[in-house]
């Protein structure tokens, strides 16, 4: 409630200007009106008015089915508003948990769900979309099947509704492959969803750092081998050198010729 009656000026104007144009507003005007002011402007029911600051603001009367009501004086007015808040379709019962947000205003306290906030407040709510691109050149399905392990929600997408291999996390999120060395990951950022992707964001650095250990391992390994086969010519060249009939024996053994009757087999 806010005074003057009339409109003319004051917080009631100030108010009148800020809500008229939404239809889910009303203006109750407890009083007589007076020639001239805009409480008897819109009495008369008007497309638009003006403002303080010279700008018309579209009322729009006929669109919201609004109904101007005179009650004699002395007479009770009822007014009966739909509650359409979805915290409020069900009572809950002792001991039932209610889940929504706490919102206050002025001196009250209110819980409503998310949904409702932008309707029974003057708060909005948005919705975050996050994307990241991180390196990764080992196989998809490498990252696909560790993280089916882990995870309970890991479903692979049809090819018709994306460009690449994908595959979805947690009904709402993707991880997409772009190219050889690249993979993204898409979600709607939530507190669960966030947590989910810093868990496959780790996994995925540590699956890449996994896969330089297997490439270095392997390449020693050849190196050896190679320095191996370098050492065995060697000593076979030299042992030629020295006793003429040496050959290769099973197993990598070296056999020697002593006598016609006699061999010596050395291993190496």
């Amino acid at each position: 409630m806010a005074s003057p009656s009339g409109l003319q000026s004051g917080l009631s104007r100030q108010l009148f200007e800020i809500w008229c144009s939404d239809k889910k507003n009303a203006c109750v005007i407890p009083g007589n009106v007076v020639e001239g002011t805009l409480a008897k402007t819109v009495i008369n029911e008007p497309k638009e008015v003006t403002l303080m600051n010279g700008i018309t603001a579209s009322l729009n009367f006929a669109d919201s089915n609004t109904k101007i009501i005179s009650p004699k004086n002395c007479q009770s007015v009822k007014m009966y508003f739909n509650s359409e808040k979805r915290l409020a379709e069900k009572t809950p019962e002792v001991g039932e948990t209610v889940s929504g947000l706490l919102v206050k205003k002025v001196f009250t306290y209110q819980i409503m769900a998310p949904d409702d906030l932008h309707v029974f407040s003057q708060l909005s709510t948005e919705n975050i979309s996050q994307r990241i691109t991180i390196a990764y050149t080992g196989a998809f399905g490498v990252l696909e099947h560790r993280l089916k392990q882990i995870l309970e929600s890991v479903e692979s997408l049809p090819d018709e509704e994306s460009e690449g291999p994908t595959f979805r996390v947690h009904e709402r999120s993707t991880v997409e492959y772009e190219s050889e060395k690249h993979i993204s990951l898409h979600w709607r950022s939530d507190p669960i969803n966030d947590m989910v992707f810093d868990f496959v964001v780790a996994l995925v650095l540590n699956i890449s750092r996994e896969i330089p250990k297997v490439v270095v391992e392997s390449k020693e390994a050849t190196k050896t081998e190679e320095n191996n086969k370098k050492a065995e010519k060697v000593v076979h060249a030299l042992l030629i050198s020295l006793l003429g009939d040496v050959k290769f024996g099973e197993n990598g053994k070296l056999v020697i010729k002593a006598s016609p009757t006699h061999s010596l087999f050395l291993p190496f």
